[in-house]
């Protein structure tokens, strides 16, 4: 078993050890004599404190060792390692699991690995199937039912495959004509992250007097989302251009309130049947002064 107690020798070579410290370091950022380890036996680390401004708890590491019954002590290797307190820098995670949606700039590729679960085979670009696939004879058999079709001496399975109806034509009417498609965890993770902006348990849809699903600028999408979500079309709503769940809902809703008229005041009516009655006394000074008496009906004055 080996000794942990130092070699004398190479715990007393402090100076050889700082000079190789200094020697690697920037000037004057070589500290005190920290402590000195037993690496092995005639082995020894001598640790010296960093003054580097940005290194804050690193220590120089300077090896020295000496060979069996020798009495000089030769340098082994100088570095600066980290002490229990150092200044780390974060662990190193991928640039795949550090990017955030909105981290994407004009310019920027964003490469999408072969295995990622959000997509998977769409159409491979091959018309014509493998020639023992059950597609394969199905198709040949429906070529030799047909009175114009070319029939070939052979096995029903090398039968041409028609030019009408081929996969080519079929993938490009349902939108599969690309190399990947998203599948069934792609469009979950995709629905999740659309409902949880603009679903319903959002607090504008819960103040919200209708949902989208009656709304007038709500514009449809394709595909087998469009019967959860469609596309919001309203300048004034917060959720204009987003995808949207037909559950949401916001206050520039198309039918959230009809603007009544402004009230007209009513027309007024004249009686002309009845007219109020003033009598008239004469003034001290010569005119005529009017008398407040209350209004009487005319031929009764």
């Amino acid at each position: 078993m080996r000794s942990r107690t130092p070699d004398r020798l190479c715990a007393e070579a402090v100076d050889l050890a700082r000079a190789a410290a200094e020697e690697v370091a920037t000037p004057g950022m070589v500290g005190e004599h920290i402590d000195a380890v037993a690496e092995a036996d005639r082995v020894v680390t001598h640790l010296f404190a960093c003054k580097e401004p940005g290194y804050r708890g690193w220590r120089w590491a300077v090896t020295v060792a000496r060979a069996s019954r020798g009495k000089v002590v030769t340098l082994d290797e100088s570095v600066l390692l980290p002490g229990p307190d150092a200044l780390l820098a974060p662990e190193w995670v991928p640039w795949s699991e550090r990017l955030r949606p909105g981290d994407m700039g004009p310019g920027d590729l964003l490469p999408t690995e072969a295995d990622d679960l959000r997509l998977e085979p769409g159409f491979s670009g091959e018309d014509v199937p493998p020639p023992n696939s059950p597609v394969a004879e199905g198709m040949a058999a429906d070529v030799a039912d047909t009175e114009e079709a070319v029939v070939v001496p052979g096995s029903p399975a090398v039968q041409p495959a028609p030019a009408r109806g081929g996969l080519a034509a079929v993938a490009e009417e349902l939108g599969m004509a690309r190399a990947r498609v998203l599948s069934r965890y792609g469009l979950h993770a995709a629905a999740d992250r659309w409902e949880e902006s603009f679903g319903p348990k959002t607090p504008m849809a819960q103040a919200a007097p209708a949902t989208c699903v009656s709304c007038g600028f709500l514009t449809p999408i394709a595909g087998s989302l469009r019967q959860a979500f469609g596309v919001c079309a309203n300048e004034f709503s917060p959720a204009d251009g987003r995808v949207v769940s037909l559950s949401y809902g916001c206050g520039a809703h198309s039918e959230a309130a009809v603007m009544p008229k402004p009230p007209r005041p009513a027309e007024p009516v004249l009686d002309e049947t009845v007219v109020e009655a003033v009598s008239i006394r004469p003034a001290a000074d010569g005119g005529s002064v009017e008398d407040g008496g209350p209004a009487e009906e005319l031929g009764h004055s």
